[in-house]
């Protein structure tokens, strides 16, 4: 085992814990803020790697162009979601479980309808798709940034909750929403736009993870699993969905370079299991004095 061998696996850890983190950081904001399971993350994500792909092969928009945009009109559909659904089910937890996983299915087979199954691609700029040789370590180009714009993501996120007048109303409700409403915070308000910013950033990972591997109406599924396990593992806030990303990113890329990755993901989902047995509120409980 050398430096080189020790520093690969560091950044395959960083690397995976940065797509765990932009797959759940929008579900995070949810469940952190409202409380609301959505069942439809997975298709959110897929939403985006799809609008990315239409806006590519029939507007012509290059790469860079499409992640924005496919966090205004996947953050677009979010907000419908919520007004015309979800808004009617808050404080009711299995309800919007329910339906939330009922938006997920018409997402899936609408998409299925109009796209049909076979995959698409989404087309990187050629300088993304090469590696960078440091000599003790080679970094796929698109990782490094892929982790670039988590870490933007996150910051932008951390900006907005905590320092912005709407960060303080969005935490007021979480807190107490019938104390916020006496300060004239519209909490239907903040659970809307809040909402929309977590599905436009769903939309956003949906770019990133449509060019990383192929584009299929059912590809949600393979990151809402994991998107949920930081959620829980993490605590449903910000700063615990960061630190189960990264945890568990290291955890498996050490797992992966003893053994191999099929393995090493197994016992990650072992390992976090055992953890919410012996401490089911995460990390750090984000959601504890809600009321």
């Amino acid at each position: 085992m050398d430096i080189g061998s020790i520093t690969s696996a560091v950044f395959l850890g960083l690397s995976i814990g940065s797509v765990f983190l932009v797959a759940a950081l929008g579900l995070a904001i949810i469940y952190g803020t409202a409380g609301v399971i959505n069942m439809a993350h997975g298709e959110l994500i897929m939403l985006g790697a799809y609008s990315t792909f239409m806006m590519q092969t029939v507007l012509g928009l290059p790469f860079f162009i499409c992640i924005p945009l496919s966090f205004v009109i996947v953050g677009f559909i979010g907000y419908l979601i919520e007004k015309v659904l979800i808004s009617s089910l808050y404080n009711r937890p299995l309800d919007t479980l329910l339906a939330t996983w009922g938006v997920s299915l018409v997402l899936m087979q609408g998409v299925r309808i109009i796209f049909g199954s076979d995959p698409k691609y989404v087309e990187v700029p050629s300088f993304l798709s090469t590696n960078i040789d440091l000599g003790i370590v080679n970094l796929s180009t698109f990782r490094l940034f892929v982790m670039f714009i988590c870490l933007i993501m996150v910051l932008a996120t951390w900006y907005l909750f905590y320092r912005t007048t709407f960060g303080i109303k969005v935490r007021a409700v979480t807190q107490n929403k019938d104390m916020a409403a006496s300060f004239g915070i519209n909490s239907s308000r903040i659970y809307s736009i809040t909402f929309a910013i977590g599905a436009g950033l769903a939309g956003v990972a949906g770019s990133l993870f449509g060019a990383m591997n192929i584009v299929l109406p059912t590809m949600g599924t393979s990151y809402v699993v994991e998107a949920f396990l930081m959620v829980v593992a993490g605590g449903g806030g910000l700063l615990g969905s960061i630190l189960a990303s990264a945890l568990t990113g290291q955890i498996q890329s050490a797992f992966a370079f003893i053994y191999n990755d099929t393995y090493a993901r197994f016992l990650v989902f072992v390992l976090i299991v055992i953890f919410l047995r012996f401490r089911p509120q995460g990390m750090i409980s984000a959601g504890a004095n809600r009321r």
